[in-house]
């Protein structure tokens, strides 16, 4: 048998269309659609549909958007009778894994969802903070680079996503000056990010504040199954510590290499990237070539998967 984990992705995966196909086919996918349209008081689900796409793209909105798109790809595995061992979601994704583990409520996670994109969208003045991917250096390298470019401002890693790739938060001026050092040092590129502000840096505390309000109010359960935290890449089995999580989420590292490898150490074989977009698989292969990896964000790739698993069982 194999043993399953399932990955959820964050922003940055959206597009146009995304959980269409899967709402005309799925009854349940309709209705979650649906269910989160309702919970945001407009409909979120047409902006999946058929955007445009510039609305679709706003923090406030990618977030929820994604989340019910994962969602909705998790919830037709499920009923196929997918049951993982274990699962995580890199930023955003994170929610979506407490969904799938049973934590957060799904309605409740959209609203959340929607909330956190405001406050990180508006933590840092527009222009004042960027992320940029550091390709083809080490861990120790590019901190040692950020620690160079620290006169010029606040510049941190702040996505440890594979080996060589690993993405820089800071000040504009910080992250521009630590871009030219890491290039100085070998980096294969440096790639600046389409974002509205230094997610996963310490500029981002304030939204961590406010989303901790947001998450007073919420209840929580004990997850179902384990969820491996961004900022620990420890399993968390207590609805105790999943609040503290995701406050110190927004403003520390994801450590996204260490989370699959707590999972690989722990004999997860076969990967299920489930929500729009491949990324997440692409970083697993690039930890371990061994791993399998499937994808679950429309018809056809979960026709494959389903296929793949059925070979595999």
């Amino acid at each position: 048998m194999a043993k399953i984990g399932l990955l959820f992705p964050g922003q940055g995966a959206q597009y146009v269309g995304m959980g269409q196909d899967l709402a005309r086919r799925y009854p349940k996918a309709r209705a979650l659609f649906a269910e989160a349209d309702a919970a945001l008081g407009f409909p979120l689900s047409e902006l999946c549909f058929t955007g445009p796409e510039e609305e679709l793209t706003l923090t406030a909105n990618t977030q929820p958007a994604i989340l019910a798109t994962s969602i909705a790809c998790w919830e037709i595995l499920k009923d196929y009778g997918v049951e993982p061992a274990v699962t995580a979601g890199l930023s955003l994704g994170e929610y979506s894994a407490h969904v799938s583990a049973g934590t957060l409520d799904f309605a409740e996670a959209v609203r959340l969802v929607r909330k956190r994109g405001e406050f990180m969208e508006s933590a840092v003045p527009s222009g004042q903070g960027t992320m940029a991917a550091v390709l083809g250096l080490s861990r120790e390298e590019v901190e040692e680079v950020c620690r160079a470019a620290a006169g010029m401002g606040v510049v941190e890693p702040a996505n440890y996503n594979c080996p060589g790739q690993i993405v820089i938060a800071g000040e504009t001026a910080a992250v521009t000056a630590a871009t030219e050092l890491a290039l100085a040092r070998g980096a294969k590129k440096v790639i600046p990010l389409k974002v509205s502000g230094p997610f996963h840096s310490r500029l981002l505390a304030p939204a961590g504040e406010r989303l901790a309000g947001e998450l007073a109010r919420v209840s929580l359960s004990d997850p179902d199954l384990p969820v491996v935290a961004n900022v620990t890449a420890q399993y968390v089995r207590d609805k105790e510590e999943v609040k503290d999580l995701l406050v110190k989420q927004v403003s520390h590292p994801v450590l996204w290499e260490d989370s699959v490898q707590r999972m690989l150490a722990d004999g997860v074989d076969t990967f299920i990237e489930v929500g729009p977009g491949r990324a997440l698989s692409g970083f697993v292969k690039k930890i371990d070539r061994r791993a399998r990896c499937l994808q679950v964000g429309d018809l056809s790739s979960l026709q494959n998967t389903l296929a793949e698993l059925e070979g595999v069982g």
